[in-house]
């Protein structure tokens, strides 16, 4: 019997996997520049916590996650988002102790039953930002500043920054009761799920993808005319931050995000050649959070965007993350003694850091050159009988067909040479 992948899923064979290894590498260093470190969780939780954080009523937890009872009958779940597990290791491991500030990062596969499409699968490989114990409209800015400098460094141009506040909980029930009013004359033709939505929570009426219910939601009352003043205070503080970041921005009071654990600050950023499904990567302050799963009461912040539609931009504007890697140096070794007089300097160069590529089932030096040159391979590392008297080795550059011996006494220089 044949098996097949999962519908959803995908390989990541070795002619692409340099491309991710890429963009996993940029996002560390990017990361690591701001203070942030890396936290890795479990990819299975108690299921109870994303219904606890993300709401009993949003499509993750209602139609997209992943649910399974193990022996004991215990419920867990594959993690649809990378938010909430963060919260319960900050929470479970005390990490409130010591600085007040944590910046956390991480990198991972996440898992939704969702249907998919370009750019969205059921395990998709995610990563994000926590900032966790300050509620400073500055760490806004800053987080929202790591995604934009991630995106902008990569090359894509087709990018826009939306910014809104979905407020606090205590404007946001003024708000909740306005947008009841507004659509209950609508309710006959809303879709199901709004139906139920109108009364458990209404500001999800603004996210669905349903058409009909997007032409009704787009006269519905916004956000931030309900805001509180220090929701007002606090909002307006953080555009000050991105424009002394120089940061370009644009206020989306649509923007409601898809989860009920975000306050305040709601952020996206869209990629324009994308179409429709043009989300890259959103965040938003999430300060209730690590009370609700059993912590204290803390302030926090950070966003989340999909490596597979970050790929999608990228080629869709043309940019290139470069080519498949190729050998440094490829080792044309002739004669069995000179193979096995020359196979510890073979893994001695290896471990300087040197790509260094031999083929052990061809034995004529026409051969082995051939193999160097379908490889792609920069400079040839030549031992035959005359390197292994002279004990040294003749490096040739298969671009300008220069070439020079090195002694094999001295592998740093040879190297040197090969790094360039």
């Amino acid at each position: 019997m044949r098996y097949k992948i999962p519908r959803g899923t995908y390989d990541i064979l070795p002619q692409q996997s340099y491309k991710w290894q890429k963009l996993f590498a940029d996002f560390r260093k990017l990361a690591a520049a701001y203070g942030y470190a890396e936290i890795s969780t479990p990819m299975f939780e108690q299921a109870g916590l994303f219904e606890r954080s993300s709401g009993e009523s949003s499509d993750v937890v209602k139609k997209e996650m992943y649910r399974f009872t193990d022996q004991k009958g215990r419920v867990f779940a594959l993690r649809p988002e990378g938010t909430a597990p963060v919260a319960r290791a900050y929470v479970e491991n005390r990490m409130d102790i010591g600085a007040a500030v944590k910046k956390l990062y991480y990198i991972g596969p996440m898992f939704r039953y969702d249907r998919p499409q370009a750019g969205r699968y059921r395990q998709f490989q995610q990563y994000g930002i926590e900032l966790i114990g300050s509620d400073n409209p500055f760490y806004d800015a800053e987080v929202i500043s790591i995604l934009w400098f991630f995106l902008s460094g990569l090359g894509l141009k087709n990018l826009r920054l939306e910014i809104n506040s979905v407020g606090c909980p205590n404007c946001s029930q003024a708000y909740d009761k306005a947008l009841q009013e507004y659509f209950r004359p609508h309710f006959s033709d809303l879709c199901p799920d709004c139906q139920v939505r109108i009364e458990q929570n209404p500001r999800r009426l603004l996210d669905c993808k349903v058409p009909s219910c997007k032409e009704i939601a787009s006269g519905a009352p916004v956000q931030l005319d309900y805001l509180d003043e220090d929701c007002r205070i606090q909002f307006a503080a953080v555009q000050k931050h991105l424009e002394l970041m120089e940061i370009p921005f644009t206020i989306n009071p649509r923007i409601v995000r898809g989860l009920d654990y975000y306050t305040h600050t709601a952020f996206e950023v869209v990629g324009g050649s994308l179409g429709a499904q043009n989300s890259l990567a959103g965040g938003g302050r999430y300060n209730g959070l690590l009370e609700q799963i059993g912590g204290k009461s803390t302030p926090a912040i950070g966003f989340a965007g999909g490596f597979e539609r970050l790929l999608l931009a990228l080629e869709e504007e043309g940019i290139s993350l470069g080519d498949v890697p190729a050998p440094d140096a490829f080792a044309i070794l002739i004669g069995e003694a000179a193979r096995d007089a020359f196979t510890p300097y073979l893994n001695a160069l290896r471990l300087k850091g040197i790509f260094v590529e031999f083929d052990p089932d061809k034995s004529s030096f026409k051969a082995q050159l051939k193999a160097a040159d379908n490889r792609q391979a920069r400079f040839a590392l030549i031992f035959g009988e005359d390197e292994l008297a002279a004990n040294s080795v003749t490096l040739r550059d298969l671009q300008s067909g220069e070439q020079k011996n090195y002694s094999l006494e001295n592998l740093d220089l040879l190297a040197e040479a090969i790094r360039g």
